[in-house]
């Protein structure tokens, strides 16, 4: 080494866990433990359609251990268990990439930007709306990263941050992911292990989201407003745009965008499918099976109104489906873990050992409890649709014995997740958005924080109304 010429020494990092990874150990683990914990199980009455957990009668049993072979048959048998929700996910991604394959999505969220663009508020409003409701229905998640350069583009021409750009279409799509309406892969996957009718607590869940997504909007706007009147107050200091994202395309935002009568015409047949299913969900009780039917009759309709041939419609569908092959097997990885300890005869032993932890707890803060637990849960499982899988079957049957209704603890575990995912680091979206961006990952927390926190009071306010009102219908 010459002189005067340090070495660099390089830090080491820590990998990170696959979310398989880490579930597949939790499988290990579970398989192991009923070698040696207690099995036993609590007597069950039907309710009408319900099964219900009877308080006190937990009982021990014989122990069933898992044998080698079970610990990963047990996989192939969560997969097949968990195939309507895994269908049901990678149906909607596949709809969703014909969409934007029409180009209506982008024309009419672009329309909306262009439209109030020299208004600032009236520029957050009808886009964070938009994004939410996207959001809200499951329909834009993952694929909100497509359009971070979009909101990058809004900032430099308002001469605002980075942050803004990004906060404008990834806070306005989580304002409405992490409070789920009618989202499929978390809520709708939530309410049937719940044995919940699908939809049901609709207009409560509304009020939520349309509370959510007013702070959400507000937070962004009174950032916006301080870094106008002081842009040495950017959580980002002197450097407001790290990253040359969008920086030759400025004048994006002053292009007419147009939308032809095709792509109107796929909006409206879309949003009219959407309606009729929730219409029809709440009248003729349709599930998941509907569901996932109705993403394949909107990628046909939608393609051909566009007068996409059919090759080009299954292909475009089918690269869709696969984008979301991850996010949806994972559904049948984590219901692995439940099959584990059903068999095992743990399940129930798990719950009675929390159930006594929380048996002094009033109603209100077992909900509570549950909240900060799936949140904190959530930092090793990222995937909402696994952490769902894993924890609803162990919560349900909690909620009965302290009294807490399953709507209430399903609502428990959609704050939880919701809480955690705008700033949880094994969040690929998170972080993919943020390189995208250029944004230190340590400016965002800062910037973010304060967010959080109210959403964090929210939570926990609705999650109090729901249990002093009995929220159901049960």
């Amino acid at each position: 080494m010459h002189p005067g010429v340090t070495k660099k020494v390089k830090k080491k990092r820590f990998p990170q866990i696959d979310a398989y990874v880490l579930i597949f150990f939790i499988l290990v683990a579970c398989a192991v433990a009923t070698y040696f914990v207690p099995a036993g199980e609590f007597d069950r009455v039907k309710s009408g359609e319900v099964s219900v957990t009877v308080p006190g009668s937990y009982h021990i049993v014989e122990s069933n251990p898992t044998t080698f072979k079970e610990l990963f048959t047990a996989i192939q048998e969560g997969m097949v268990k968990g195939a309507p929700l895994i269908f049901l996910i990678m149906f909607t991604s596949g709809a969703l990439a014909v969409l934007e394959k029409t180009g209506a999505i982008d024309a009419f969220l672009r329309k909306v930007v262009i439209s109030s663009k020299d208004r600032l508020l009236l520029l957050i409003i009808p886009v964070c709306l938009v994004f939410s409701a996207l959001g809200t229905t499951g329909i834009i998640v993952n694929s909100v990263i497509a359009f971070i350069p979009l909101g990058i583009v809004i900032a430099r021409g308002l001469k605002l941050d980075a942050i803004f750009g990004v906060a404008l279409i990834y806070l306005g799509t989580y304002s409405g992911w992490n409070v789920p309406v009618i989202a499929p892969q978390t809520l709708g996957l939530s309410q049937r292990i719940a044995e919940l009718p699908l939809l049901s607590g609709f207009g409560f869940r509304v009020v939520i989201y349309l509370v959510f997504l007013a702070v959400t909007i507000a937070y962004i706007y009174w950032y916006a407003k301080k870094i106008q009147g002081d842009i040495t107050k950017s959580a980002l200091g002197s450097e407001l745009f790290p990253n040359s994202l969008g920086e030759n395309q400025i004048n994006l935002v002053n292009t007419a965008v147009r939308i032809t009568w095709r792509q109107r015409f796929v909006l409206l047949f879309s949003g009219l499918s959407l309606v009729a299913f929730i219409v029809c969900t709440l009248v003729l009780k349709w599930s998941e099976n509907e569901m996932a039917a109705l993403f394949i009759f909107i990628a046909i309709g939608s393609g051909l109104i566009a007068r996409m041939s059919a090759n080009e419609i299954a292909k475009t569908f089918m690269q869709g489906c696969q984008k979301l092959v991850y996010g949806a097997l994972i559904v049948g990885m984590a219901r692995a873990v439940i099959i584990i300890l059903e068999n095992g005869m743990l399940l129930d032993t798990i719950v009675n050992e929390l159930a006594t932890v929380l048996a002094p707890l009033t109603p209100v803060t077992g909900a509570l409890g549950m909240y900060l637990g799936s949140a904190l849960i959530h930092f090793l499982i990222s995937s909402g649709s696994g952490e769902s899988a894993m924890l609803m079957p162990i919560l349900v049957p909690l909620a009965d014995l302290l009294n807490i209704t399953r709507q209430v603890a399903v609502q428990a575990v959609m704050f939880g997740e919701g809480l955690v995912n705008c700033i949880n680091p094994t969040s690929g979206v998170l972080m993919a958005i943020l390189a995208t961006s250029g944004i230190p990952y340590g400016k965002w927390i800062k910037f973010i924080l304060p967010l959080i926190g109210i959403w964090f009071v929210i939570g926990a306010v609705f999650l109090i109304i729901g249990v002093s009102i009995n929220w159901g219908p049960f």
